[in-house]
């Protein structure tokens, strides 16, 4: 089972760089001769073909120029901005700060039915306190060094939230057991975060699994993702975040989701984890 989050990804940007290389073939031009007609070096036309460097949608267009193939630029410049959405860099998103980012968000949640979501590392945005997002937020937002916009931006995934409670939707939670004891603020934060986890648990619409540290497993610890129906899958990694939607790799994270549940506990034995942890920030 492959679940490398970036290979989608990588995949359409080869296949890209692989058409603006046939281009270049066809068109029986070396790349220093591309580089010339293009105004740009021979090493750009190379980290290009090589899938190193991410062309521009005036880039591709001066290719297909170059190569006599101006008619193709359009549907290049779309699979270059498809490819674009399957991987996106965090200081991009949030090059105007968080609460942008945000909001863009709202309509894939209320359009979704059902969620799958799988935190190793930190509480999902959806479960989270404003203090404890504020915390996360701040420190996303010193790491990446982008604009503090966080009052309007943890304002924005509080709004989010609100399909917890409206629309017929459903929620499938995991959390690593480790997640409980990260320390994202004081401990009066984490006290008030994890009293919430204890509150969703009656949730109608939500089953919380935690998954324990000692708990024998079926499959390792995973980096969080987040599954959108049956149809998209976003991985958060420390730099990007990976859109994955090839229906392949989407079932290899259906299918670890489910190898994920047969370690987590439910219930009453959720409810006393998480008590456990609450005595450390007491």
């Amino acid at each position: 089972m492959s679940l490398s989050p970036l290979s989608t990804a990588q995949t359409a940007r080869k296949a890209l760089a692989e058409r603006l290389r046939e281009l270049r073939k066809d068109a029986e031009l070396t790349g220093r001769e591309l580089g010339v007609r293009c105004g740009w070096s021979e090493s750009k036309s190379s980290r290009i073909e090589g899938a190193r460097t991410a062309p521009s949608d005036a880039d591709i267009r001066a290719w297909c120029a170059a190569c006599g193939a101006a008619d193709q630029a359009p549907d290049l410049v779309a699979a270059n901005r498809t490819a674009e959405s399957m991987y996106i860099q965090w200081k991009r998103r949030h090059r105007t700060g968080m609460r942008r980012a945000q909001a863009e968000l709202l309509p894939l949640y209320e359009r979704t039915r059902t969620f799958r979501i799988y935190c190793s590392n930190v509480v999902p945005g959806l479960l989270q306190t404003p203090p404890y997002a504020t915390a996360l937020m701040r420190m996303i937002t010193d790491f990446q060094g982008t604009p503090d916009d966080l009052t309007d931006a943890v304002a924005t995934r509080m709004e989010r939230a609100r399909v917890l409670h409206q629309g017929e939707h459903t929620f499938a939670v995991l959390l690593e057991e480790a997640v409980l004891g990260h320390r994202l603020g004081n401990a009066e934060v984490m006290a008030g975060q994890l009293g919430h986890l204890f509150s969703v648990l009656s949730l109608p619409a939500l089953s919380l699994g935690i998954i324990p540290a000692a708990a024998e497993r079926t499959i390792w610890p995973l980096e969080a993702f987040y599954l959108f129906d049956d149809r998209l899958v976003s991985v958060e990694t420390l730099t990007a975040e990976v859109n994955v939607t090839a229906p392949s790799e989407a079932h290899d994270y259906i299918r670890a989701f489910a190898e994920l549940s047969k370690s987590a506990v439910f219930g009453a034995p959720a409810r006393t984890l998480i008590n456990d942890a609450m005595r450390a920030f007491r």
